[in-house]
């Protein structure tokens, strides 16, 4: 009988403790993976400063509903600004775009007001503004102060470039009509041309309205000017006073111009008084040299041809008459740089029309064409350039001074009488006056001796006595007197004769042989019976 063995194996089964940690490690996952797939980006803010932001604690907001958390801030690695981590919630994923903007919102005061009040109780919290950009981006750099034009507003970004600025500042309008159509972006110095440049925006609809024949000046607070046409004040809007302003406007005489793309530079004015001055594009320079005082000409001042403006005094040209050296420029009058503009005479604005300008006034030197100086305003004194022809002028031609073409001065008006009254005076100064003197003292010396003499003083008893002898005689013809006693029969008789003789000479006249022959008397004719 053979012997067998049992092979007896331990069978293994899962033990039900484990099913709890199994299912508590899957329900974490997936609470990992929904937390993960729930949330939204991690963005990147960089800040110049960490001002009114705390970690944990301020809140990124859009239109005023959460939408995300600041997590932690920090140094960047130069140093020099602030980096920002901030959780964003997923149904707001599609605001962050290329352009996307943000800001922190705290308590502010600019040339718009006051602003972020509401901050002061609650804290600062980072603004978002949504960009219209199709790609997306999760970093971002912070603005230093909220953006005056929101992103994706429609309109058009132009350049606005000023030697002056004047009270003009980011938030200040741009007025068309005055109507606010725009406003200014933002502002900076530039160290090359040592003047501003002002970013602007003009909103749609109104961007149609400019132009490149478009031209911008400064309207803030109060502007006088006192010069050749008087005295100009400008007052803006009680807006452009407090916040100032610009304005925009198409001077008379340009055309429409063409239309206007995003970038394009304007040139900003002082005022509309300098619009007036160049709204042209071309224009051409001359020289006149004014040999009497030209006190009250200041820069700007207009230069007219026959009362038409036609131009601008740029400036006196001090530094080149004082690079001739004293003993050249002792006598030697006073050279005024003008700048003509031909596009006022209905000339081309263009290269062309300045050369045919150029010849007219060369041919007009010949034929009379003078520059004199003009009053235009009594009470201030200013003074302008007045161009035209006169007749009898002394024969010129076109100069040269300084590189540019000069046309010749003449004296006329007040400059033409000052002159006048030094030639008189000139030639007062010139008579012998001293001999003058003596010669009439020596005739009064001689009078005084005659009117001293012994006739002339007896003068006037022989005069009483010849004035009562003429009244004797006047009273010899009185009605009373022996003389008009006897003249009156005289003059009776006289006036018969005279009757006796106009009767003779009346026959002589009807009868000549009256003389003669007798006179025959005639009857008076009767009329016949029955006849009235």
């Amino acid at each position: 009988m053979t012997d067998a063995s049992a092979n007896i194996s331990e069978k293994r089964s899962f033990s039900p403790v484990w099913i709890v940690p199994i299912l508590a490690a899957l329900i974490g996952i997936w609470m990992v993976i929904h937390t993960i797939q729930s949330q939204g980006p991690v963005i990147t803010i960089v800040f110049s400063t960490a001002e009114g932001i705390e970690t944990g604690k301020t809140k990124i907001k859009f239109r005023d509903v959460e939408i995300g958390l600041v997590e932690d801030a920090g140094l960047g690695e130069d140093l020099s600004s602030v980096v920002v981590h901030a959780q964003i919630e997923k149904e707001a994923a599609d605001l962050l775009r290329e352009d996307t903007q943000f800001w922190v919102v705290r308590p502010r005061i600019g040339k718009g007001g006051i602003s972020g009040l509401s901050t002061v109780l609650s804290g600062g919290y980072i603004q978002i503004a949504p960009g219209t950009s199709k790609k997306k981006q999760l970093e971002f750099v912070g603005l230093e102060e909220p953006p005056v034009t929101p992103a994706g507003t429609p309109g058009v970004k132009i350049e606005l470039t000023a030697e002056e600025v004047g009270g003009v500042g980011v938030g200040s309008p741009i007025l068309y009509e005055g109507y606010s159509v725009g406003w200014i972006e933002s502002e900076t110095f530039d160290i090359e041309t040592r003047g501003m440049r002002f970013g602007a925006f003009i909103s749609a609809p109104y961007d149609d309205l400019l132009s490149t024949n478009s031209r911008f000046w400064n309207v803030s607070g109060i502007s006088a000017k006192a010069g050749a046409d008087g005295i100009e004040i400008e007052v803006g809007s009680l807006e452009t006073l407090a916040v100032g302003g610009v304005e925009v406007g198409r001077p008379e005489g340009l055309g429409e111009g063409a239309p206007v793309e995003s970038g394009t530079q304007f040139r900003l004015y002082k005022n509309r008084a300098a619009v007036s001055m160049r709204p042209y594009t071309e224009s051409v320079e001359y020289v006149v040299e004014f040999p009497r005082s030209v006190r009250g000409l200041v820069p700007g001042a207009p230069v007219e041809y026959r009362g038409l403006p036609v131009g601008t005094v740029d400036r006196i040209m001090l530094h080149e008459l004082a690079s001739l050296g004293v003993s050249e420029t002792s006598a030697r009058p006073i050279p005024v740089l003008l700048r003509l503009e031909p596009a006022r005479l209905e000339r081309p604005d263009t290269p062309e029309g300045v050369e045919e300008f150029r010849q007219a006034v060369t041919g007009g030197i010949s034929r009379g064409l003078r520059a004199t100086l003009a009053t235009g305003n009594l009470i201030t004194g200013g003074l302008y350039v007045a161009l035209d022809f006169y007749e009898g002028a002394p024969p010129a031609e076109i100069g040269e001074f300084a590189g540019r073409p000069t046309i010749p001065s003449i004296a006329s008006g007040l400059g033409g009488l000052e002159q006048r009254i030094a030639q008189l005076l000139d030639t007062i100064n010139d008579m012998p006056l001293d001999q003058t003197v003596r010669e009439l003292q020596h005739t009064l010396a001689s009078l005084d001796d005659l009117l001293g003499s012994e006739g002339m003083q007896a003068l006037p008893e022989r005069l009483g006595e010849t004035l009562e002898e003429l009244q004797v005689t006047a009273a010899s013809f009185s009605g009373e007197s022996e003389l008009q006693e006897r003249l009156l029969p005289t003059v009776t008789e006289l006036e018969r004769t005279l009757a006796s003789l106009r009767q003779m000479l009346d026959t002589l006249d009807q009868q000549p042989n009256a003389l003669i022959f007798n006179r025959e008397i005639r009857e008076d004719p009767r009329p016949p019976a029955g006849t009235q």
